[in-house]
């Protein structure tokens, strides 16, 4: 392609929290603070909530289609590298069957999962491309859009998932585990970091040798996943019966 931002050889490299990276990260939290501050307002609005809806799965489905696209046209189609089999590729898919199905199973797999990856390739992304590459544009808006959809449906669709849902979450990754393991070993391919780390930076730097990283993740993963239920749902839901009680005891008193 003519255009130097869809050039897969573009010169420059991304450099995590370089200014750009930054406002990429800015951007989730505006978006994020948006969707919980004006939650009431969008719960009163079936039309803002359907823009909302479609906006969201537009950015997940429009970017991951000219990836597709692109990596075609560029010759860079390849079984080993360009599958959607990375944990966030699986996300975005299932983050779409979501919002169009609204499935309570797969919101607590998008929740915990979609949210515990996606933060962690926030933060520390496996990328090439700086912006305003094609590559950049597209990593960041669908990894927004994982983390967007899963907060839509938790605060404004009012889902919830139980403790059962983390147990559940990690049943479905060691299964997911041992699937794309199991390609990766027929197509001599590394999809999810199963065979080795990343080239790039990222937190499994600091996890130990291989494959003793992949047994921190788990940790993690199940310590992550608890810290976030807990987060936003069990310590919401104490302050709201503390403050029902509160007005219930002040309402006694004062007759």
């Amino acid at each position: 392609m003519l255009n130097p931002y869809w050039d897969p050889s573009y010169a420059e490299p991304f450099l995590n929290y370089s200014p750009s990276h930054l406002i990429a990260i800015a951007v989730l939290c505006i978006i994020s603070t948006f969707l919980y501050v004006f939650r009431s307002a969008i719960q009163a609005s079936a039309r803002l909530q359907s823009f909302i809806r479609w906006s969201l799965l537009m950015a997940l489905a429009v970017p991951e289609v000219l990836l597709n696209v692109w990596y075609v046209q560029e010759g860079m189609w390849d079984a080993q590298k360009t599958l959607p089999l990375e944990l966030c590729s699986i996300m975005l898919i299932l983050s779409v069957v979501m919002l169009l199905t609204s499935s309570r199973m797969l919101y607590a797999l998008v929740f915990f999962a979609g949210i515990g990856g996606a933060l962690q390739a926030m933060i520390t992304p496996s990328l090439w491309y700086p912006f305003p590459h094609f590559r950049f544009f597209h990593f960041f808006i669908v990894h927004i859009a994982i983390i967007a959809a899963a907060l839509y449906m938790t605060w404004i669709k009012q889902y919830k998932p139980n403790w059962k849902a983390v147990g559940w979450t990690m049943v479905f990754l060691n299964v997911l585990l041992i699937i794309v393991g199991a390609l990766n070993y027929w197509l001599d391919a590394n999809y999810m970091f199963l065979m080795h780390k990343p080239l790039t930076a990222s937190l499994l730097d600091l996890l130990g040798p291989h494959p003793y990283y992949l047994l921190s993740e788990e940790a993690i993963a199940l310590f992550m996943f608890s810290i976030m239920y807990v987060v936003f749902f069990v310590l919401p839901g104490k302050r709201n019966r503390m403050s029902k009680s509160f007005i219930s005891t002040n309402d006694t008193s004062s007759e």
